[in-house]
């Protein structure tokens, strides 16, 4: 499945599998939570791909095994041509400059006993990205002015900054050394309304200004519709749909996607009246112990008999349209009831 022809990043059914144990002195393995279960994506220089799902469905599980901070159980990543999943040590360093994350609490994802300075210039430090000391502290004030920060704030302490600002200092590590692709793992969920929109509008002249490609991983269906050039849906670790991002809104043909977009609040009450609806009964189930078949058979409400014995692969069903259901060709003549 592919955007285009020169993918910068290739993921290809990629399983991220935690072993369960128990025995206090003899631990067992008595089964595995699939958190990430045969993924498979790409994604373009200077693209983003917006990623949702509800909580549990491996969003940030995929977006950590992409740049290893969770090594992958089996599958392929590949970036910019290279295979990271057998990297390690110096090599994997290395690739690391290329890649960075920004990460969903910018409160905790901060140091607390490093200034702003030391931390937007430990990548800096890591990757020897300086001659001298001035020029390390003139990189580092031109950093924190890339994203909106003041020079002389570099000698603060996280715990001195408003949460916006410290999203801030979390985007500016993260392009410090220069990346080509970053994953944002819902960098702009614990913040107000208002400064979300400035977070977002600072990824998007960031992504301009240096051609970064990003995973955008989000709940907020709205938010991720602004950023997105494409978006990929998650359930209970494997993607379910697909496609460019108006036509995924405008045309959703999994019922979880459909499910998914009629949870999202519509400001005109009459437009709101009007649009399908569906309502999922249940919780998502556990990822160690998966549904067979289609994992979202249990809650679907157009689920047959064979959706609980066969895996559907994800398939194009119309161009650039990608979804995982055995009745997709249905999904022109059925309506759900309001």
């Amino acid at each position: 499945m592919t955007a285009g022809n020169g993918s910068l990043l290739s993921v290809k059914d990629l399983k991220v599998h935690f072993p369960v144990k128990r025995g206090f002195i003899f631990q067992k393995t008595v089964g595995f939570i699939k958190a990430v279960d045969g993924v498979s994506f790409t994604i373009n220089p200077g693209e983003t791909l917006g990623l949702v799902g509800e909580s549990g469905s491996g969003k940030t599980t995929t977006g950590r095994a992409i740049i290893q901070l969770a090594r992958p159980t089996s599958g392929d990543v590949s970036f910019e041509g290279v295979e990271l999943n057998h990297l390690g040590g110096k090599e994997l360093r290395q690739m690391r400059r290329r890649l960075g994350m920004v990460f969903q609490d910018p409160y905790g994802a901060l140091n607390p006993r490093m200034t702003a300075g030391n931390i937007v210039g430990e990548p800096l430090i890591v990757h020897k990205m300086y001659d001298s000391r001035q020029d390390y502290r003139n990189k580092v004030g031109d950093l924190l002015e890339t994203v909106g920060l003041n020079r002389g704030m570099g000698s603060r302490y996280p715990h001195e900054f408003s949460g916006g600002q410290r999203q801030r200092l979390g985007v500016a590590r993260a392009i410090a050394a220069r990346p080509s692709f970053i994953v944002l793992d819902e960098p702009v969920s614990a913040l107000d309304v208002s400064i979300q929109a400035q977070i977002i509008n600072l990824l998007q002249d960031l992504q301009e200004q240096f051609n970064l490609a990003y995973l955008f991983i989000a709940h907020d269906l709205s938010v991720v519709r602004h950023i997105s050039d494409r978006v990929a849906v998650m359930y209970l670790g494997k993607i379910v749909e697909v496609a460019n991002r108006n036509e995924l809104y405008d045309n959703p043909l999994h019922p979880y996607t459909k499910a998914l977009l009629s949870a999202v609040p519509i400001p005109d009450p009459t437009l709101d009246r009007k649009r399908e609806r569906m309502v999922l009964e249940g919780d998502i189930p556990s990822p160690l112990d998966p549904p067979t078949g289609c994992v979202f058979h249990t809650r679907c409400p157009i689920a047959v008999e064979d959706c609980s014995m066969y895996i559907p692969e994800l398939r194009e069903v119309k161009p650039e349209h990608w979804v995982a259901c055995i009745r997709a060709e249905d999904y022109g003549s059925y309506t759900i009831a309001a």
